[in-house]
């Protein structure tokens, strides 16, 4: 689906004004379908369109099916801005997006007084009790969950290296608050160095690393930067176990650096791909819900999918319980008062994580398998090895 400009959103002011029940039920979403971040915007365009569909077959919202409108922020803050100023005159209930945590930032300000704006981004910190949420679990839960995995594995000597755009600025303040923890006294960080994501050789960085002779690697950084990191990794001649973000668990990544990737990758996931004895009943629900969806389909979904489907299942599920003339006041209450959802991610709790509804009890260890071409689980929920 084409992204919509500015001036057919302005066209479309009545589309939030009462109509006909058989008419589409819109939900604008701001997304990165051009430039730099496109690798993650176009992945939850074609999620959040699946979406529409699956939502749409019992009903939809008061009778009337639901369609997200896409607009193209052009991985530009100052983009995103325009988009959602404009978006806000048509007074709709909820907007998705961005997927990025720069242009988040960039949009949130913007909601100091309606409407719910659901970040498809982690990397977003919302003040609890606002209008803005937060995707998928935050960086702090992804890194307590990796660092437990190593410290129980006996590797407590690491290195890191981090961006420094915003994701890559949140790592490297989370790794110092999840070392904080008394569990992680016996771990020490021997190097740490950062590195601009233009940058097209990160080689003097990684050699000062490897004098340290960490144990293992947490490299934080997504798209054509950790691109760099693994051709570096090769270069310098690095081979012990590297961590990144689940912004880079997308196929398409994986296929783009085959020929550069670590021989051990390890990615802290929420709990999309465990099932089974890993996660409740209700999440393998969800789950096999979300797959079907996509059943047929050219792609094959990934962790980028994810971080559209849960939030796009929660405000759908908050507008059918409530109605097409939902306020965002009554829309934020009502996600924020949700205990015990189930989503692909794992069971959401807004009262206990206000604005995210995660934590790191949902996330697991995964591993690249390159010769089977996917990720294999491999600890419990919040990084726990599963016992040999």
């Amino acid at each position: 689906m084409a992204a919509t400009s500015a001036a057919a959103l302005l066209l479309a002011d009545s589309t939030f004004l009462p109509v006909r029940a058989a008419e589409p039920f819109d939900i604008p979403v701001v997304l990165p379908l051009t430039g730099s971040a496109a690798f993650l915007g176009l992945a939850e365009q074609k999620a959040l369109v699946r979406a529409a569909a699956a939502f749409s077959e019992d009903g939809g919202i008061g009778g009337r099916p639901v369609r997200f409108v896409f607009f193209d922020d052009q991985s530009s803050a100052q983009t995103a801005v325009q988009l959602a100023t404009q978006i806000l005159a048509i007074k709709p209930p909820v907007i998705l997006g961005s997927a990025v945590v720069g242009m988040c930032n960039a949009m949130a300000p913007l909601m100091a007084r309606g409407p719910v704006m659901y970040c498809l981004s982690p990397g977003l910190y919302p003040k609890p009790g606002s209008f803005v949420f937060s995707s998928s679990n935050a960086t702090a839960d992804l890194l307590a969950a990796q660092i437990r995995f190593f410290r129980i594995n006996g590797l407590k000597q690491l290195a890191v290296l981090t961006s420094t755009d915003a994701s890559g600025v949140d790592a490297a303040r989370q790794v110092k608050t999840v070392l904080a923890l008394p569990e992680n006294g016996e771990i020490r960080i021997v190097s740490e160095a950062t590195f601009h994501p233009s940058e097209v050789s990160v080689g003097a960085q990684l050699q000062r690393l490897k004098g340290a002779n960490p144990q293992a690697i947490i490299a934080w950084s997504t798209g054509a930067a950790i691109g760099t990191v693994f051709k570096g990794l090769i270069d310098t001649g690095i081979d012990i176990p590297i961590a990144t973000t689940d912004g880079n668990m997308t196929y398409a990544q994986m296929s783009q650096f085959k020929d550069i990737l670590p021989n051990t990758l390890y990615i802290p996931s929420p709990a999309w791909l465990a099932s089974g004895r890993v996660v409740p009943p209700e999440v393998t629900s969800a789950q096999a819900a979300f797959f079907k969806a996509f059943k047929g389909a050219e792609e094959r979904p990934d962790a980028a999918y994810t971080f559209a489907w849960d939030p796009a299942l929660i405000v759908v599920s908050a507008l059918k319980k409530l109605g097409p003339t939902a306020t965002p006041e009554a829309v934020r209450d009502y996600i924020g008062s949700l205990n015990e959802f189930a989503g692909v991610n794992g069971i959401y709790d807004f009262q206990r994580t206000p604005q995210r509804g995660l934590d790191d009890t949902n996330v697991v260890v995964t591993r690249w398998r390159s010769d089977e071409g996917e990720w294999q689980v491999v600890s419990q929920p919040k990084g726990v090895p599963f016992k040999r």
